[in-house]
């Protein structure tokens, strides 16, 4: 993406032999990734295979990482989809083994919501993120028989981030709150200042997914999405919020039927379970719960 967690991986990864690099976006969306991603290209010399695919693609897609993922939360859809769409890039060129970023914004606080947490409070808000956190690159990777690698999850990394004085996590410099500082700055020589101090850009405003809710807004009539909202919420007492999350929780109800039962915590807007500790619904996006 050239943010700044996949730039670090690409730049030390890359000095152990030849790599290539996927990009992917969405046709016609602004793509803001595309620049950055062929910034750290050029630099490292990457192989760097640039995918926009359009929405005929993404919507033959969507079915497969509803089913894989077992949610109907647009934010994580919107985010996966171009994700697994870049993994099937990746098999189609036979390779079974992938890098990614993931684990940087919950380990070293990138998530804006932290920026304003005093030091005892942004630890405890990360202690219950890392209890909670779970990244679908894993599970969409395995189903398309490939492995998903994370170095940020290495063993040695969480221990570095469970030590690390809160204060330098979140700095303000220049006017502005920097989730992350000591990371940029431990790697600031490696990368280009555009990079190190790039703000964070989640998936979706990067590839042009962020765009899908005025797209499912278009495509499906205001009466028709009242009238499923209000049967939907009859029948499986789901609460959805929006046209973009009816179309996904169709696929979702065909894909797995009827919400199994539970005696645990479940979630007030769709009734799955949540962990306990959760402070989001991980089926559905509601938040806060």
């Amino acid at each position: 993406s050239g943010g700044l967690d996949t730039s670090i991986v690409a730049s030390i990864a890359s000095r152990r032999g030849p790599l290539k690099a996927y990009t992917v976006a969405l046709e016609d969306a602004p793509s803001p990734d595309n620049e950055y991603a062929c910034l750290m290209a050029n630099r490292l010399k990457l192989n760097h295979k640039l995918h926009v695919f359009d929405m005929d693609e993404l919507m033959r897609t969507l079915p497969e990482v509803i089913g894989t993922l077992h949610v109907f939360d647009p934010m994580e859809i919107r985010n996966s989809v171009a994700v697994y769409i870049g993994m099937k890039q990746v098999k189609q060129d036979e390779g079974s083994t992938f890098l990614t970023g993931d684990a940087c914004d919950e380990l070293f606080a990138g998530y804006s919501f932290l920026f304003n947490l005093d030091a005892k409070g942004l630890k405890s808000s990360l202690e219950k993120l890392w209890k909670v956190m779970s990244f679908s690159a894993i599970p969409m990777g395995r189903s398309l028989g490939m492995t998903a690698k994370i170095p940020f999850l290495d063993p040695e990394v969480r221990r570095l981030a469970s030590e690390i004085d809160p204060s330098f996590l979140v700095v303000e410099q220049d006017g502005r709150k920097w989730g992350k500082w000591i990371v940029r700055k431990a790697f600031e020589n490696l990368l280009p200042a555009e990079i190190t101090w790039r703000v964070k850009t989640p998936i979706e405003y990067g590839c042009g997914t962020t765009t899908l809710p005025q797209i499912f807004d278009q495509r499906i009539r205001d009466s028709e999405f009242h009238e499923k909202q209000r049967l939907i919420k009859e029948v499986d007492g789901v609460a959805l919020r929006d046209k973009e999350q009816l179309a996904y929780y169709e696929i979702f109800r065909e894909t797995f039927g009827e919400r199994p039962s539970t005696d645990g915590r479940t979630c007030p807007q769709c009734q799955y379970e949540v962990h306990e500790d959760a402070t989001f619904c991980r089926t559905c996006g509601a938040y806060p719960i």
